[in-house]
C-alpha cells in the first residue's frame, strides 16, 4: 500500500504521487503561524543561545583576557585555532532549533527538509561536494596561485594542523548541514506556503542567505562583488536552484561542506571571517578574481553534477511524523 499526503499529513491512500522537499512542507502541521513560531524558535536558538555560547568558549580558552579580545576582535590569545571554536559553538544550538520546530511544532520529520524519499541518498551529497571541491581547487585556489603567487604563504606548523583536520572536518559538517537545513530547506518551505513559484523561492533563500553574511569581513572588505557574486548568486541564488531542481537539499548540503572546507582547511584570506590554522594564507583579498572564478566554477560543477554523476527520479511518498 502506497503512502500518500493528505491535506498536509502523512496518511495511507491507494495513490501514489512523486514528491519533492518543498511538497514535504504540506506534511505534517503546516499552517503559517506555524512557521512564524518557528522562525521565533530558531532565531532565539541561533542568535541568543548560539551568541552566548561563542563568549563561553573564547572564556574557556583564554579566560577573562580571552573573552575581552574575543569581543576585540583579537583572537591570538583562543590559541591555535583562533576563533574556529568559539564561532562554531553557535552551531549545535542553531542545528536544535530546527530540530525543535521540525518536530515539535510542524509534527513532521527533519528529514524532509532535505528529501521526500524514505533516506536521505549520501551518495548524491558526495556528489556534490566533488562537483564542487575539484573546479574551486583549480580555479578557486590554484587559479589564484598562478595570477598572485607572491600573496600565498604556507603555513609550516603541521602538527597543529594534523590536530585542527578532524575538529575541522566535524565541526564544519554541522555547520554546513544546519545553514542548508535552515536556508535552502526550512526557509524555502515556508516560503512555499505562500507562493510555490521556483523563482520566488529562489530568491527569497538567496536574500535571507546574504543577508547574515554582510557581516563578514569579506563582504566590506570585497564590497558589491563579493555580496553579488560570493553570497547572493553563489551560493545563494545557485544552490537553491539546484535544490529545486533536484527536489532535494542533498546536492546543496555536500556542495555547502566542499565550500567551506577548502576555507578552513586549504587557503584563507587575511581577515577573514574565521581564523584558522590552514596550510595556506592569502595575504591579500582578492574580490574580482573570486566574482570572476565562480562564475568559471558554477558551469563546471553543474556538468560535473548533471553530466559525470546522473541524477536519480524522485521516488514515492513515504510514512512521515503527523
Amino acid at each position: 500500500m502506497r503512502i500518500k499526503a493528505i491535506k498536509g499529513k502523512q496518511g495511507i491512500g491507494t495513490q501514489a504521487k512523486e514528491a519533492t522537499y518543498v511538497e514535504a512542507a504540506r506534511w505534517g502541521k503546516y499552517r503559517g503561524w506555524r512557521y512564524v513560531l518557528g522562525l521565533v524558535v530558531i532565531l532565539f536558538a541561533w542568535l541568543v543561545v548560539g551568541g552566548i555560547a561563542a563568549p563561553l568558549v573564547a572564556f574557556l580558552f583564554g579566560g577573562q583576557e580571552g573573552l575581552i579580545a574575543f569581543g576585540k576582535g583579537d583572537y591570538s590569545l583562543l590559541g591555535p585555532f583562533g576563533n574556529f571554536l568559539p564561532i562554531m559553538a553557535g552551531f549545535p544550538f542553531f542545528l536544535a532549533g530546527i530540530l525543535i520546530a521540525v518536530v515539535g511544532i510542524h509534527r513532521r520529520h527533519p528529514r524532509t527538509l532535505v528529501t521526500a524519499r524514505e533516506q536521505i541518498n549520501w551518495r548524491r551529497v558526495g556528489h556534490g561536494f566533488v562537483a564542487w571541491f575539484v573546479p574551486v581547487c583549480l580555479i578557486g585556489v590554484l587559479g589564484e596561485y598562478f595570477f598572485y603567487p607572491n600573496t600565498f604563504s604556507f603555513n609550516s606548523d603541521l602538527t597543529t594542523f594534523a590536530f585542527f583536520v578532524p575538529l575541522a572536518l566535524i565541526l564544519t559538517a554541522i555547520q554546513t548541514t544546519t545553514e542548508e537545513l535552515f536556508f535552502r530547506g526550512y526557509i524555502v518551505q515556508g516560503a512555499s506556503i505562500i507562493w510555490t513559484n521556483r523563482v520566488f523561492l529562489a530568491l527569497v533563500s538567496a536574500v535571507i542567505f546574504t543577508l547574515p553574511h554582510l557581516l563578514n569581513p569579506e563582504a566590506s572588505a570585497g564590497g558589491w562583488l563579493t555580496v553579488f557574486f560570493n553570497y547572493f548568486l553563489v551560493p545563494g541564488l545557485v544552490w537553491t536552484v539546484v535544490s529545486l531542481i533536484d527536489g532535494t537539499t542533498e546536492l546543496a548540503i555536500g556542495v555547502h561542506f566542499a565550500n567551506n572546507i577548502v576555507g578552513f582547511l586549504l587557503v584563507k584570506a587575511t581577515g577573514a571571517v574565521v581564523t584558522a590554522p590552514t596550510l595556506f594564507t592569502v595575504s591579500e583579498y582578492h574580490a574580482t578574481y573570486g566574482a570572476l572564478s565562480v562564475l568559471v566554477t558554477v558551469p563546471v560543477f553543474l556538468a560535473i553534477a548533471y553530466k559525470v554523476f546522473k541524477r536519480e527520479q524522485p521516488k514515492k511518498l513515504h510514512k512521515n511524523l503527523e
